[in-house]
């Protein structure tokens, strides 16, 4: 019979979980990102690869709430880099990391998850405010309203709320993550199956994600007409993947197409942060699965960093 005790995933499981999904990120030829065989925009690899050493201990820190888990985080990852590698990997993952590190009976991240964005309150939107400060990208919080230069009156879910209509990472907010859940997971599992590959796995839910979703970050610096233009693209690349006898073949028109957005400054940054998102939210799943059904005593999964 399964056990009905309250668990939860210990602070260095979550991190190797986020840390590895970072590092497969990198590893992945997702075009228009910067990858180990492509740098781009100022910045190359081994900017991601510290990025994700620095981050993923903060992220999965012990008996702190949301907000706190996003600014430790964000301050974590200047200390190694002074570009914005990482934002919205963070903003997504730290709720996630709480959910998996918070003691409940439910094994279902998402039903942790719920619970966790219920509850999120103005003290964690001023510290991830400030953490955005920090790193002042593009788009998040400008408004009339909510903006992220002063102090919040609201809870960060209003926040994202308010947000989440110019903002696919503030969608997932009040969404529950339904692209992380409902296209990410299935895209990664999918390709998984077909390939027996995580590093091809993820590229195909890159795809999906580019090919379904107006990328936010292009939409904000380049306009709607051209995100769609990219969207287009993407479907095509991942329809010719799925058909592809050798994967290998579909690199040139990969490459192709990351030289096309790279020459002009187009980089799906939102598309590749859902990526990250939905490599961790798998692998916490299958931790939180594993734990729910281990005896009592038996040890927690642990994953190596890569």
């Amino acid at each position: 019979m399964k056990s009905t005790r309250a668990f939860a995933l210990d602070p260095e499981t979550v991190a190797a979980v986020v840390r590895d999904a970072c590092l497969t990120d990198i590893r992945a030829f997702k075009p228009g990102n910067v990858s180990l065989a492509s740098p781009g925009f100022g910045m190359h690899a081994e900017d991601f690869i510290a990025s994700a050493h620095a981050m993923s201990g903060e992220i999965a820190a012990p008996m702190v709430d949301v907000g706190e888990r996003i600014l430790r985080a964000v301050e974590a990852t200047r200390t190694v880099v002074s570009v914005n590698t990482n934002l919205g990997i963070v903003l997504l993952c730290a709720p996630l990391a709480h959910a998996a590190t918070v003691s409940a009976k439910e094994p279902s991240l998402r039903v942790r998850l719920h619970a966790v964005l219920g509850a999120l309150d103005v003290y964690d939107a001023e510290l991830a405010y400030r953490a955005i400060r920090m790193v002042q990208p593009g788009g998040l919080g400008r408004s009339g309203r909510h903006d992220v230069m002063r102090s919040p009156r609201v809870t960060l879910g209003e926040a994202m709320k308010e947000a989440c209509e110019r903002d696919r990472i503030a969608y997932q907010y009040v969404t529950d993550y339904e692209d992380i859940f409902e296209t990410g997971l299935p895209a990664l599992q999918d390709g998984l199956a077909r390939w027996h590959n995580r590093d091809w796995a993820t590229v195909h839910a890159y795809l999906i994600f580019l090919a379904l979703f107006e990328d936010s970050h292009i939409v904000r610096k380049h306009g709607l007409e051209v995100a769609a233009s990219v969207a287009l693209k993407a479907r095509e690349l991942n329809h010719a993947l799925g058909r592809a006898s050798d994967l290998a073949q579909e690199m040139p028109a990969l490459e192709a197409f990351d030289r096309q957005l790279k020459a002009r400054s187009i980089n799906p940054g939102t598309t590749a942060d859902l990526t990250v998102a939905a490599l961790v939210a798998m692998d916490l799943q299958d931790s939180l699965e594993k734990s729910f059904n281990a005896k009592p005593g038996v040890g927690r999964r642990q994953r190596m960093s890569l």
